[in-house]
């Protein structure tokens, strides 16, 4: 049987002694708040169902007994595509699980497909099926229902498994460096906790504007997320996309027009009038170096080539494209944003003999 645990004690009790390897995975809700809420914490330290905890962060002092276990370098973390949990253990337990095997990023390397879910390669791997129907439970309520725990209790229960199979062929295929590379990476966006320096350039409707107009968009999307973290409310609780293009596209050279605008707007923030137009006004001091968002002006027979060797170089691989570089890394490079994020490292070292001489 699983074990639930509620207290610092127990929990501290039952990690006494640590194996070399746990499977690790968070239940969290994110729907009336920017930081996503720890309700639950899965930990597998082996095989059977006895190894299963299933830890309630609810109760108090439990992320901080919790917090030892994440950082303990000798302990591996496994987990299937992590980011979202990520930030929910930066957020509520103040570090991160390191060192990461992420079992989705361990398929797609060994050619099993890429963003496969957690049921999908548990079946491919183990054969086993895998119920579906809690993903949209209220997890922060108490007690869980026995279905609920037996859902959770799934989602770590055959993560040893897909470690050792995963393991045996990254060893054959001698690509385990390059996981634990793209691993590394992803802790340290998880850890930099910064906000997203472009914000714009993930809005569509951005590439409409000019460039003064992009650059006013900028300063409100920055003052957003400030916000939005401070509050702990979603982004588009503070300011929708939908009114902050519409504010930027216009030269608001007075309060009142800006007053009058957000009065006939009914998802406008009245009650932070006077922050947002200060933000809207202000200039960043990079805002200079800001890249414009772009719509389809690239020349697309460069593009096309480009997309064409990264195929050339997945198929000798047999990899994914997208794994080695979606179109945007792709159209970011077109636009002189270097080998750098995704690019850097491992992918750098496949793709630039055969990019270089296109770009």
């Amino acid at each position: 049987m699983t074990h639930w645990i509620d207290t610092p004690g127990a929990l501290r009790a039952r990690l006494a002694t640590l194996p070399a390897a746990i499977g690790l995975d968070t239940e969290f809700i994110r729907e009336r708040t920017y930081w996503p809420q720890l309700a639950l914490v899965q930990i597998s330290l082996g095989e059977s169902d006895d190894d299963i905890l299933l830890v309630d962060p609810l109760r108090p002092g439990m992320c901080e007994a919790l917090a030892p276990l994440l950082a303990n370098p000798d302990v591996l973390k496994l987990m299937h595509s992590p980011s979202e949990d990520l930030v929910a253990f930066q957020y509520a337990c103040r570090t991160l699980p390191m060192p990461l095997f992420d079992t989705q990023a361990a398929a797609a390397l060994c050619g099993l497909g890429a963003g496969l879910g957690y049921q999908k390669l548990v079946q491919a791997v183990t054969g086993v099926e895998l119920a579906k129907g809690e993903t949209r439970s209220d997890w922060l309520r108490r007690p869980l229902s026995p279905a609920q725990l037996e859902y959770a209790a799934d989602d770590v229960r055959h993560l040893h498994a897909l470690h050792r199979d995963l393991q045996m062929r990254l060893a054959g295929n001698g690509r385990a460096a390059w996981l634990e590379e793209d691993s590394a990476r992803q802790l340290a966006n998880a850890a930099s906790d910064d906000c997203e320096r472009w914000p714009h350039l993930a809005i569509r409707s951005a590439q409409f504007l000019d460039a003064e107009g992009q650059r006013r968009l900028l300063r409100m999307l920055r003052w957003r997320d400030v916000q939005a973290r401070s509050s702990d409310r979603p982004r588009s609780w503070i300011l929708d996309n939908e009114l902050a293009v519409t504010l930027a596209r216009q030269k608001l050279d007075s309060r009142l027009r800006f007053d009058a605008l957000l009065d006939a707007n009914p998802k406008a923030p009245r009650s932070l009038r006077t922050p947002l137009w200060e933000a809207l006004i202000t200039p960043l001091a990079d805002e200079a170096k800001a890249p414009l968002a772009r719509g389809d002006d690239r020349d697309k027979k460069k593009l096309r080539a480009l997309q064409e060797a990264v195929a050339a170089v997945a198929g000798e691989l047999q990899l994914p494209e997208g794994l080695l570089a979606s179109r945007k890394v792709l159209e970011a490079l077109q636009d002189g944003g270097g080998w750098n994020g995704q690019l850097a490292g491992w992918r750098r070292a496949l793709l630039e003999p055969r990019l270089a001489p296109l770009l």
